[in-house]
């Protein structure tokens, strides 16, 4: 018996009514970044090493697909979708001054350990907002993240905020070296407190830098946390990052949306290039972060132009995952109808198709197996969503079946005339 081929550790098939209700469900969202005036681009699927380098912050190089083309360029599948934009931001808006708005539909690519047992490739869609440092673009950023959930009907979910400029002040202050500023960012990620304070004592911080990432782990809560971070914050740094937050929290009041908003100080970026405010958003159903993001100022500077950003990404899978188990809908409305015929009606069976056609109705041509009973073509209807089966006979009557209901009709041939 010939082998089979699956797919590679790490990626999927993705077909049938679950393919449709994804592609429904990015349909959904990319109506709303088109209200609030996003514009769409796509940007390549592979790019060169250096837009992925370790100095621009993204994910190590160790989990990035590299292949060589002929010349002997270092290619990247892309891990993440922001270095891209900000690669094509700098060629493509170079000379522009006032701000961008893009948006984004499309596969990223990362090297996951296997024993993580999570998807390598995932689909992600994202928003970018450049050239514009404000307190109201981070505030649009976030509402747009809520709105965009709202409309696909998730209800119960939580944006949580920071801004790594707070934490950025503590290790500042503390005088740490390279090694240990890693160190401490892993223990906070992990929300291991006790290790910090325990690693910190190990290399004789002062005692107010102790005490200060001591307290770490109480930050986090609503918009009152702030005020009492601000009794922590070690410098101007610490204190002007701990406001911004509450500037964008009050217009987020106007949006009406602050209530899905909390704070968690101890949150750090997943990449190395987000300067200031940063979130991700989390539901039921799933263990990962269904929308990360955060504002990046210094990123399409490094590609050749100074412009402040701020951007977002959902995770398409992860959001699949947590509607499924949480029983939301995902409306997909696609109903085609199928028009079986007999061997000799061919005719009659396309110049119906091609009137249903016209008439911008989804329409599946399939001939009769004299081995198959229509039973079993009513029940291929109703498992891929068709809404009707017409069913021309030899003797060219017509029975008609609705599959959603199971309602039947026939007509003969002086019925139809």
């Amino acid at each position: 018996m010939k082998k089979l081929l699956h797919t590679p550790e790490g990626v999927r098939d993705i077909y049938n009514v679950e393919c449709g209700k994804k592609l429904a469900l990015e349909s959904r969202l990319k109506k709303v970044f088109h209200m609030y005036g996003y514009h769409d681009i796509q940007t390549p699927t592979f790019e060169y090493f250096d837009v992925f380098r370790k100095e621009i912050g993204t994910i190590p190089s160790r989990e990035l697909y590299k292949f060589f083309d002929k010349e002997g360029n270092t290619l990247v599948l892309r891990p993440d979708f922001t270095p891209s934009i900000a690669r094509a931001a700098a060629t493509l808006f170079q000379e522009e001054q006032l701000p961008i708005r893009l948006c984004y539909t499309g596969s990223t690519f990362v090297n996951h350990s296997s024993y993580q047992g999570r998807l390598r490739e995932t689909t992600q869609m994202g928003a970018e907002l450049l050239g514009d440092d404000s307190v109201e673009a981070d505030a649009e950023m976030l509402a747009l993240v809520i709105e965009s959930m709202l409309t696909i009907g998730l209800k119960e979910f939580q944006l949580t905020v920071s801004n790594v400029d707070f934490l950025q002040s503590l290790i500042e202050d503390a005088d740490l070296d390279e090694d240990a500023r890693e160190r401490v960012r892993e223990l906070i990620t992990n929300r291991n407190f006790y290790g910090v304070e325990e690693y910190l004592e190990s290399i004789q911080v002062k005692r107010s830098s102790k005490e200060a990432f001591g307290k770490m782990n109480e930050l986090l809560g609503g918009v009152d946390i702030l005020e009492k971070a601000k009794n922590i914050a070690p410098n101007s740094k610490g204190v002007m990052a701990l406001r911004r937050l509450e500037k964008i929290y009050e217009i987020l009041k106007l949006y009406g949306v602050e209530k899905f908003v909390t704070f968690d100080l101890s949150m750090s970026g997943t990449y190395g290039y987000y300067t200031g405010i940063i979130f991700r958003g989390y539901t039921y159903g799933t263990g990962d972060a269904i929308v990360k993001g955060g504002r990046y100022d210094h990123l399409i500077e490094k590609f050749g132009k100074k412009s402040a950003s701020i951007g977002l990404a959902i995770v398409i899978d992860e959001l699949m995952k947590a509607l499924i188990r949480q029983k939301i809908r995902i409306v997909y409305t696609r109903k085609n109808t199928i028009v079986l015929y007999d061997e000799g009606r061919l005719r009659e069976a396309i110049a119906l198709a091609k009137d249903f056609r016209r008439k911008a109705k989804n329409t599946e041509l399939v001939k009769k197996s004299k081995d198959k009973l229509l039973e079993a073509y009513v029940e291929y209807g109703k498992e891929y969503y068709a809404g009707n089966l017409i069913y021309i006979k030899k003797s060219g009557e017509i029975t008609m079946i609705n599959l959603v209901n199971g309602e039947q009709k026939t007509l003969n041939s002086t019925d139809r005339s």
